[in-house]
Protein backbone atom coordinates (compact mmCIF):
# COMPACT_ATOMS: atom_id res chain seq x y z
CA UNK A 1 0.00 0.00 0.00
CA UNK A 2 1.47 3.50 -0.73
CA UNK A 3 1.88 6.03 1.55
CA UNK A 4 1.06 9.64 0.95
CA UNK A 5 2.83 12.03 2.89
CA UNK A 6 2.42 15.84 2.99
CA UNK A 7 -1.14 15.53 1.26
CA UNK A 8 -3.98 17.39 3.55
CA UNK A 9 -6.60 14.93 4.73
CA UNK A 10 -10.40 16.33 3.84
CA UNK A 11 -12.02 18.59 6.11
CA UNK A 12 -15.04 16.86 8.10
CA UNK A 13 -17.36 19.01 5.68
CA UNK A 14 -15.50 17.94 2.39
CA UNK A 15 -15.89 14.38 3.16
CA UNK A 16 -19.65 15.12 3.93
CA UNK A 17 -19.91 16.40 0.79
CA UNK A 18 -18.57 13.56 -0.88
CA UNK A 19 -20.47 11.23 1.32
CA UNK A 20 -23.94 12.94 0.09
CA UNK A 21 -22.59 12.93 -3.33
CA UNK A 22 -22.15 9.06 -3.50
CA UNK A 23 -25.50 8.33 -1.52
CA UNK A 24 -27.07 10.83 -4.42
CA UNK A 25 -25.71 8.73 -7.71
CA UNK A 26 -25.80 5.54 -5.78
CA UNK A 27 -29.48 6.01 -5.46
CA UNK A 28 -30.66 6.81 -8.87
CA UNK A 29 -28.20 4.05 -10.36
CA UNK A 30 -28.66 1.40 -7.59
CA UNK A 31 -29.31 -2.67 -8.47
CA UNK A 32 -27.23 -4.18 -10.41
CA UNK A 33 -29.14 -3.85 -14.46
CA UNK A 34 -29.17 0.53 -14.52
CA UNK A 35 -25.72 0.82 -15.41
CA UNK A 36 -25.82 -1.54 -17.79
CA UNK A 37 -29.22 -0.65 -19.22
CA UNK A 38 -27.30 2.79 -20.21
CA UNK A 39 -24.28 1.10 -21.75
CA UNK A 40 -26.01 -1.51 -24.11
CA UNK A 41 -28.40 1.06 -24.80
CA UNK A 42 -25.33 3.54 -25.27
CA UNK A 43 -24.35 1.28 -28.39
CA UNK A 44 -27.99 2.04 -30.15
CA UNK A 45 -31.49 2.25 -29.46
CA UNK A 46 -33.32 -1.02 -28.94
CA UNK A 47 -36.53 -2.24 -27.87
CA UNK A 48 -37.80 -3.76 -24.82
CA UNK A 49 -37.18 -7.57 -26.39
CA UNK A 50 -33.91 -6.42 -28.07
CA UNK A 51 -32.33 -4.89 -24.91
CA UNK A 52 -33.59 -8.48 -22.72
CA UNK A 53 -31.83 -10.67 -25.32
CA UNK A 54 -28.66 -8.60 -24.98
CA UNK A 55 -28.81 -8.46 -20.79
CA UNK A 56 -28.34 -12.11 -19.85
CA UNK A 57 -30.50 -13.12 -16.81
CA UNK A 58 -33.05 -10.24 -16.71
CA UNK A 59 -36.59 -10.79 -16.33
CA UNK A 60 -39.23 -9.01 -18.12
CA UNK A 61 -40.35 -7.64 -15.21
CA UNK A 62 -37.16 -6.04 -13.59
CA UNK A 63 -36.80 -5.30 -17.08
CA UNK A 64 -39.96 -2.92 -17.46
CA UNK A 65 -38.99 -1.29 -14.06
CA UNK A 66 -35.71 -0.31 -14.88
CA UNK A 67 -36.30 1.19 -17.97
CA UNK A 68 -39.77 3.20 -15.88
CA UNK A 69 -36.83 4.27 -13.17
CA UNK A 70 -34.22 5.00 -16.21
CA UNK A 71 -36.85 7.43 -17.83
CA UNK A 72 -38.17 9.33 -14.83
CA UNK A 73 -34.69 10.47 -13.79
CA UNK A 74 -33.80 10.87 -17.62
CA UNK A 75 -31.45 8.50 -18.34
CA UNK A 76 -33.68 6.71 -21.02
CA UNK A 77 -36.02 8.37 -23.84
CA UNK A 78 -39.15 6.00 -24.08
CA UNK A 79 -40.57 6.59 -27.93
CA UNK A 80 -43.96 4.93 -28.88
CA UNK A 81 -44.22 4.40 -32.86
CA UNK A 82 -47.62 4.64 -33.82
CA UNK A 83 -47.26 0.83 -36.70
CA UNK A 84 -49.43 -1.94 -36.71
CA UNK A 85 -48.28 -3.48 -33.95
CA UNK A 86 -47.26 -0.64 -31.95
CA UNK A 87 -43.19 -0.03 -31.65
CA UNK A 88 -42.11 1.48 -28.44
CA UNK A 89 -37.84 2.10 -28.97
CA UNK A 90 -35.78 3.26 -25.45
CA UNK A 91 -32.40 5.31 -26.35
CA UNK A 92 -30.33 7.30 -24.14
CA UNK A 93 -30.40 10.84 -22.89
CA UNK A 94 -27.50 13.30 -23.40
CA UNK A 95 -27.88 13.37 -19.85
CA UNK A 96 -26.87 9.29 -19.76
CA UNK A 97 -23.58 10.28 -21.72
CA UNK A 98 -22.46 12.00 -18.75
CA UNK A 99 -21.97 8.68 -17.25
CA UNK A 100 -19.02 7.83 -19.57
CA UNK A 101 -16.45 8.26 -17.46
CA UNK A 102 -17.86 6.26 -14.99
CA UNK A 103 -18.72 3.70 -16.48
CA UNK A 104 -15.10 3.49 -17.64
CA UNK A 105 -13.54 3.94 -14.78
CA UNK A 106 -16.25 0.98 -13.32
CA UNK A 107 -15.17 -1.06 -15.81
CA UNK A 108 -10.98 -0.72 -15.21
CA UNK A 109 -12.09 -1.38 -11.33
CA UNK A 110 -14.00 -4.32 -12.46
CA UNK A 111 -11.10 -5.64 -14.36
CA UNK A 112 -8.27 -4.89 -11.79
CA UNK A 113 -10.57 -6.75 -9.13
CA UNK A 114 -11.66 -9.70 -10.93
CA UNK A 115 -7.40 -10.39 -11.70
CA UNK A 116 -7.32 -9.45 -8.08
CA UNK A 117 -9.36 -12.22 -7.12
CA UNK A 118 -8.24 -14.99 -9.68
CA UNK A 119 -4.70 -14.04 -8.02
CA UNK A 120 -5.95 -14.42 -5.09
CA UNK A 121 -7.44 -17.91 -5.58
CA UNK A 122 -4.11 -19.20 -7.26
CA UNK A 123 -2.01 -18.85 -3.91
Amino acid sequence: MKTIEKQELPTNDECAGSLRNIIDALYVLNGKWKIALILSLIQSSKRFNEIKKEIEGISPKILAKELKDLELNDFVKRTVHQTIPVSVVYEVTDYSKTLKSVIHELSNWGKMHREKVKESMRK
